[in-house]
């Protein structure tokens, strides 16, 4: 996860006329309700009794009202598009579809807004529309996992990588769906205000500081999105049901009867993710399901997910979610009530591994987990309910 360290250097300077502490959100019709509350949430409530600085919120419409959204509800806005002219932040916490083209009228709004200083932030599929506004052109950003291939594909300029819980590049962020968009927010807290401000407010939205991991947990093994139609549909496919063999990308590439370069450059526009890393990824979510499902030992488990040796599984599982195969297994049976035969969601992991500073600046939430170093004598929220097993790598309440 990212440092508690200023951020990015972004290049431009605030406009006289906007403030540091007003953020406008950007609210359009047909976006779900839950992604588009939590910007709202954040920066609308006073909670300064609590230690948690004001900001001045500007919930703006996107586009002519009213705003139609989750169950049939209807919004108005307060404001309109010219009021982002006020803001230092602006947020666009959802858009209502991956394939519809956002109204121009709001692209040239946060292109203004963007060229004047402010910082824009991208919700899950807010993403898109920053996207269609050329503000992600040659930067980093990701999206909720399962949009990240259309993202990719549609604009081939940005390094979308699926992976990440949200990614700050300084004057543009963006973050993974829904529940990221706290993580991001928080991160916002805690870029402007340091992190005793942005833990007070954790602790009120009874969310943890800082969650551990990225997206690799919540992949499934369904094609990515407009994949279907395309050759490479064919080569994924067989992967995906060829997992248990031992095969290279070497091995997928002469499939599709493409050179490695180009294999990697088509792969990679399609899925958002480089080849070998979206293989490993597979053969790491393939073991977490027979960790879950199976009593094969973590050596035959290696052996079953294509892994070349139990050395090789214990790597690759530990990067991708912060645990050994062995502690993954134990934590999701802990957490399993006896007698049901429903798979709880993975089991959240609450191991340190340190930040990781990617291109032009980056800092991406990877797999941190709140310490006594960034906030001391406070207890990750994982850990405010006792009775419970501990999970990997979590410190047990007092």
């Amino acid at each position: 996860m990212s440092q508690d360290s200023a951020a990015p250097e972004t290049g431009r300077k605030l406009s006289g006329r906007r403030r540091r502490e007003v953020v406008a959100v950007l609210l359009f019709s047909g976006g779900p309700i839950f992604e588009s509350s939590i910007p709202l949430s954040v920066f609308g409530i006073d909670r300064q009794d609590a230690g948690v600085p004001r900001y001045r919120l500007l919930v703006c419409a996107g586009e002519e009202g009213p705003l139609r959204t989750t169950g049939g509800l209807e919004l108005s806005a307060p404001y309109g598009l010219e009021a982002i002219s006020r803001a230092g932040t602006v947020v666009v916490p959802a858009w209502r579809s991956i394939t519809s083209p956002p109204p121009a009228e709001a692209l040239d709004a946060l292109r203004r807004a963007h060229e004047e200083g402010a910082r824009i932030v991208g919700l899950c599929t807010g993403a898109f529309v920053l996207a269609a506004a050329g503000l992600l052109d040659g930067r980093p950003a990701t999206t909720h996992w399962m949009y990240a291939p259309t993202l990719a594909k549609r604009y081939p300029s940005v390094h979308v990588d699926p992976r990440e819980l949200f990614v700050d590049d300084g004057d543009v962020l963006t973050s993974a769906g829904t529940a990221a968009g706290i993580d991001l927010c928080l991160h916002i807290v805690r870029t402007d205000h340091g992190a005793e401000a942005a833990g007070a407010l954790a602790r009120r939205l009874v969310v943890p500081p800082r969650r551990s991991g990225g997206q690799e947990r919540y992949l499934d093994r369904s094609l990515p999105e407009e994949i279907g139609a395309d050759p490479l549909a064919e080569v994924v496919a067989w992967a995906l049901e060829h997992l248990h063999e031992q095969f290279d990308v070497e091995t997928l590439a002469a499939r599709a009867y493409m050179s490695r370069r180009t294999f990697d450059r088509r792969f990679r526009s399609l899925t958002g993710s480089a080849p070998l890393q979206w293989l490993i990824t597979q053969r790491v979510l393939q073991a977490q399901r027979l960790l879950e499902t199976s009593d094969y030992s973590v050596d035959e488990v290696a052996g079953r997910c294509g892994f070349r040796s139990p050395v090789a599984l214990r790597g690759h599982f530990r990067r991708q979610l912060g645990s050994s195969p062995a502690a993954y297994r134990a934590a999701y049976r802990a957490r399993r009530p006896q007698g049901d035969s429903t798979p709880p969601p993975p089991p959240a992991v609450a191991e340190t591994v340190p930040a990781q500073q990617g291109p032009h600046g980056v800092r991406r939430a990877t797999a941190t987990a709140a310490t006594a170093s960034s906030e001391p004598g406070k207890q990750h929220a994982d850990v405010f309910t006792s009775g419970r097993a501990a999970l990997p790598g979590q410190r047990s309440a007092p």
